[in-house]
C-alpha cells in the first residue's frame, strides 16, 4: 500500500530544489518540484520522495495518528526511499 505521509521541513536547497524532512527519527531528502513557497517548519504530505503539498500542523498530527492506529507507519517509512537514499540490495537480483 503506498500512501503520502506527512513530514516537517527541517532544510531547505534552494539550488537543487530539495528538502530534507523529519518524520519522527527518520530523516529523508525529498523533491519540491511539486510545490510552491516551501520554507523550514512547514509540514507536507510526501510520497515517493516529492512533496505533494503543504498542511497544516494541526491536519499532519491527526494523519500520523489514524496510520499509526492502523498500523502501517512503520511499513511505510521502511518502504518508501527518497530521491537520494541509498538502499542496498544482496544478491543481485532487483
Amino acid at each position: 500500500m503506498c500512501l503520502a505521509i506527512p513530514a516537517r521541513i527541517t532544510s531547505i536547497d534552494v539550488a537543487a530544489d530539495t528538502a530534507k524532512v523529519a518524520l519522527g527519527p527518520v530523516c529523508k531528502e525529498i523533491s519540491l518540484a511539486l510545490i510552491e513557497d516551501a520554507v523550514v517548519g512547514d509540514y507536507v504530505l510526501v510520497h515517493v520522495g516529492y512533496a505533494l503539498n503543504k498542511i497544516s500542523e494541526e491536519e499532519a498530527q491527526r494523519t500520523l495518528e489514524i496510520i499509526a492506529e492502523m498500523g502501517l507507519l512503520e511499513d511505510e517509512l521502511e518502504l518508501e526511499p527518497g530521491p537520494t537514499s541509498s538502499v542496498e540490495t544482496t544478491g543481485g537480483q532487483g
